[in-house]
């Protein structure tokens, strides 16, 4: 299977990357199972999103998942980079109100110290 992921420590952050363009239903699956063991091991987590073009329903769904699994380890994710069609898409599902969003990993790491 192909490594949808990276990840890296910066600060006190864990930042999640995505070797793909697009999270939707052809790989949904696949990257909930690759970022498991990094949500279990990290308390703080950010999804560097620069990468996506596209995000559909079962994308978003697999996001939601990671968010909820971390609150329930009282961990915190948040996202950044996100591509102006992804904001868009964001918007109209209303996930800017469920996300911490931020444009960039200097913003998160000013905002969390």
């Amino acid at each position: 299977m192909m490594n949808l992921i990276n990840s890296h420590e910066q600060d006190d952050l864990t930042v999640i990357s995505f070797n793909i363009n697009n999270l939707d239903a052809s790989n949904a699956d696949a990257f909930r199972k690759q970022v498991r063991p990094t949500l279990e091991k990290s308390k703080k987590i950010a999804i560097d999103m620069s990468s996506l073009q596209f995000v559909d329903s079962s994308g978003l769904g697999a996001l939601l998942s990671c968010l909820r699994f971390c609150n329930e380890q009282d961990g915190n994710l948040v996202l950044f980079g996100l591509q102006r069609t992804v904001t868009a898409l964001f918007e109209l599902m209303r996930m800017h109100r469920v996300f911490n969003l931020f444009d960039s990993i200097d913003e998160i790491v000013g905002a969390t110290s």
